[in-house]
Protein backbone atom coordinates (compact mmCIF):
# COMPACT_ATOMS: atom_id res chain seq x y z
CA UNK A 1 0.00 0.00 0.00
CA UNK A 2 1.36 3.40 -0.80
CA UNK A 3 1.00 6.10 1.83
CA UNK A 4 2.76 8.89 0.31
CA UNK A 5 0.68 12.14 1.78
CA UNK A 6 -0.70 14.38 -0.56
CA UNK A 7 0.93 17.09 -2.41
CA UNK A 8 -0.28 20.28 -3.78
CA UNK A 9 1.68 20.60 -7.61
CA UNK A 10 3.76 21.86 -8.88
CA UNK A 11 6.10 21.32 -6.25
CA UNK A 12 10.20 22.26 -6.08
CA UNK A 13 13.19 20.84 -4.29
CA UNK A 14 16.26 21.90 -4.12
CA UNK A 15 19.46 20.05 -2.66
CA UNK A 16 21.56 23.58 -2.95
CA UNK A 17 24.45 21.22 -5.03
CA UNK A 18 23.18 21.92 -8.35
CA UNK A 19 19.89 20.30 -8.91
CA UNK A 20 16.51 21.62 -8.68
CA UNK A 21 13.32 19.64 -9.67
CA UNK A 22 9.88 20.52 -9.82
CA UNK A 23 6.91 18.06 -9.50
CA UNK A 24 3.89 18.54 -11.45
CA UNK A 25 1.51 16.15 -11.25
CA UNK A 26 1.17 13.06 -9.82
CA UNK A 27 -1.48 10.17 -10.88
CA UNK A 28 -1.38 5.77 -9.86
CA UNK A 29 0.45 5.15 -12.66
CA UNK A 30 3.61 8.05 -13.10
CA UNK A 31 5.11 10.89 -11.35
CA UNK A 32 5.91 13.76 -13.91
CA UNK A 33 8.71 16.39 -13.28
CA UNK A 34 11.18 19.19 -14.52
CA UNK A 35 14.43 19.17 -13.42
CA UNK A 36 17.35 21.42 -13.71
CA UNK A 37 21.02 20.26 -13.20
CA UNK A 38 24.09 22.75 -13.21
CA UNK A 39 26.58 22.19 -15.36
CA UNK A 40 28.78 18.72 -14.12
CA UNK A 41 26.34 17.86 -11.46
CA UNK A 42 23.72 15.04 -11.25
CA UNK A 43 23.79 12.15 -8.75
CA UNK A 44 25.70 9.30 -8.22
CA UNK A 45 25.10 6.13 -9.38
CA UNK A 46 22.09 4.69 -8.32
CA UNK A 47 19.17 1.89 -9.03
CA UNK A 48 15.40 2.50 -9.01
CA UNK A 49 14.04 -1.42 -8.38
CA UNK A 50 10.75 -0.91 -8.67
CA UNK A 51 10.31 1.97 -11.35
CA UNK A 52 11.23 3.12 -14.83
CA UNK A 53 12.48 6.58 -15.25
CA UNK A 54 12.64 8.32 -18.43
CA UNK A 55 13.95 12.00 -19.25
CA UNK A 56 13.72 14.18 -22.17
CA UNK A 57 16.24 16.85 -22.83
CA UNK A 58 14.35 20.46 -23.22
CA UNK A 59 17.68 21.96 -22.66
CA UNK A 60 21.42 21.40 -22.70
CA UNK A 61 23.26 18.60 -22.91
CA UNK A 62 22.94 15.43 -20.65
CA UNK A 63 25.76 12.45 -20.32
CA UNK A 64 24.14 9.17 -18.61
CA UNK A 65 26.16 6.27 -17.94
CA UNK A 66 24.74 2.66 -17.10
CA UNK A 67 26.64 0.25 -15.19
CA UNK A 68 29.38 -1.38 -16.99
CA UNK A 69 28.92 0.43 -20.52
CA UNK A 70 30.62 3.87 -21.91
CA UNK A 71 28.93 7.05 -21.04
CA UNK A 72 26.22 8.35 -23.79
CA UNK A 73 25.36 11.59 -24.31
CA UNK A 74 21.90 13.29 -25.45
CA UNK A 75 20.88 16.75 -26.57
CA UNK A 76 17.21 18.91 -26.68
CA UNK A 77 14.61 16.50 -28.27
CA UNK A 78 16.42 12.97 -27.36
CA UNK A 79 14.95 10.98 -24.99
CA UNK A 80 16.41 8.63 -22.12
CA UNK A 81 14.95 5.53 -20.39
CA UNK A 82 16.02 3.94 -17.80
CA UNK A 83 14.17 0.36 -17.05
CA UNK A 84 13.51 -0.51 -13.17
CA UNK A 85 16.46 -2.51 -12.10
CA UNK A 86 18.99 -1.03 -13.84
CA UNK A 87 21.74 1.09 -12.45
CA UNK A 88 22.51 4.38 -13.62
CA UNK A 89 23.74 8.07 -13.41
CA UNK A 90 23.50 11.13 -15.72
CA UNK A 91 25.06 14.39 -15.21
CA UNK A 92 24.89 17.74 -16.96
CA UNK A 93 27.68 17.20 -19.54
CA UNK A 94 27.49 21.01 -20.81
CA UNK A 95 28.49 24.30 -19.65
CA UNK A 96 24.70 25.61 -19.08
CA UNK A 97 21.63 24.38 -16.77
CA UNK A 98 20.50 21.08 -18.11
CA UNK A 99 16.45 20.79 -18.14
CA UNK A 100 15.11 17.79 -18.27
CA UNK A 101 11.47 17.08 -18.17
CA UNK A 102 10.40 12.99 -16.83
CA UNK A 103 8.29 10.72 -15.56
CA UNK A 104 8.66 8.22 -12.88
CA UNK A 105 6.72 4.98 -13.31
CA UNK A 106 5.00 3.89 -11.10
CA UNK A 107 5.33 6.81 -9.12
CA UNK A 108 5.52 5.17 -5.39
CA UNK A 109 7.90 6.38 -2.92
CA UNK A 110 9.86 8.42 -5.26
CA UNK A 111 8.84 11.89 -4.42
CA UNK A 112 8.93 11.73 -0.91
CA UNK A 113 11.99 9.58 -1.10
CA UNK A 114 13.86 12.14 -3.19
CA UNK A 115 12.47 15.25 -1.12
CA UNK A 116 13.96 14.02 1.98
CA UNK A 117 17.52 13.84 -0.14
CA UNK A 118 17.61 16.77 -1.42
CA UNK A 119 16.25 18.02 2.19
CA UNK A 120 19.01 16.76 4.21
CA UNK A 121 21.70 17.54 0.85
CA UNK A 122 20.53 21.28 1.29
CA UNK A 123 20.30 21.22 5.46
CA UNK A 124 24.13 20.22 5.13
CA UNK A 125 25.86 22.15 2.90
CA UNK A 126 24.94 21.23 -0.59
CA UNK A 127 27.78 18.41 -0.51
CA UNK A 128 26.20 15.27 0.72
CA UNK A 129 23.05 14.11 2.63
CA UNK A 130 23.71 14.62 6.37
CA UNK A 131 24.87 10.64 7.78
CA UNK A 132 22.04 9.64 9.61
CA UNK A 133 20.07 10.45 7.03
CA UNK A 134 21.19 8.82 4.37
CA UNK A 135 21.85 5.67 6.66
CA UNK A 136 17.70 5.72 7.37
CA UNK A 137 16.58 6.35 4.41
CA UNK A 138 19.14 3.56 2.36
CA UNK A 139 18.04 1.14 4.90
CA UNK A 140 14.35 1.90 5.45
CA UNK A 141 13.81 2.51 1.49
CA UNK A 142 16.18 -0.27 0.14
CA UNK A 143 13.35 -2.05 -1.03
CA UNK A 144 12.73 0.82 -3.14
CA UNK A 145 16.16 2.48 -4.20
CA UNK A 146 19.91 1.76 -3.72
CA UNK A 147 23.19 4.76 -4.34
CA UNK A 148 25.38 1.53 -5.81
CA UNK A 149 28.50 3.97 -5.07
CA UNK A 150 28.13 3.36 -1.61
CA UNK A 151 30.13 0.10 -0.64
CA UNK A 152 28.03 -3.03 0.41
CA UNK A 153 29.91 -3.87 3.28
CA UNK A 154 28.88 0.51 4.35
CA UNK A 155 25.04 -0.09 3.28
CA UNK A 156 24.73 -3.74 5.06
CA UNK A 157 26.43 -3.38 7.94
CA UNK A 158 26.87 0.36 8.84
CA UNK A 159 24.13 1.83 7.61
CA UNK A 160 21.78 -0.10 9.75
CA UNK A 161 23.98 0.77 12.59
CA UNK A 162 24.30 4.78 12.35
CA UNK A 163 19.96 4.26 11.79
CA UNK A 164 19.46 2.96 15.04
CA UNK A 165 21.80 4.65 17.09
CA UNK A 166 20.40 8.05 15.38
CA UNK A 167 16.63 7.26 15.91
CA UNK A 168 17.84 6.15 19.83
CA UNK A 169 19.33 9.89 19.61
CA UNK A 170 16.03 10.89 18.82
CA UNK A 171 17.20 11.77 15.31
CA UNK A 172 14.15 9.41 13.64
CA UNK A 173 11.78 12.37 14.88
CA UNK A 174 12.43 14.27 11.35
CA UNK A 175 10.69 11.58 9.72
CA UNK A 176 7.60 10.80 11.36
CA UNK A 177 4.89 9.91 9.17
CA UNK A 178 7.34 8.34 6.44
CA UNK A 179 5.19 6.30 4.23
CA UNK A 180 5.73 2.51 4.22
CA UNK A 181 8.35 0.69 2.06
CA UNK A 182 6.90 -0.52 -1.07
CA UNK A 183 7.77 -4.25 -1.44
CA UNK A 184 7.09 -6.70 -4.66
Amino acid sequence: MNTVPAQTYPRTIDDRAGSRMTFLRRSADALELTSTVAPGAGPPMHVHHLQEEAVTVREGRVGYTIKGQEERFAGPGESVTFPAGVEHTFRNAGDADLVVDGTVSPPLNFEWFLSRVYESTAAAGGERPRTFDSAYLMTRYGSEFAITDIPAPVQRLVFPVVAAVGRLAGLGRRFAGAPEPVTR
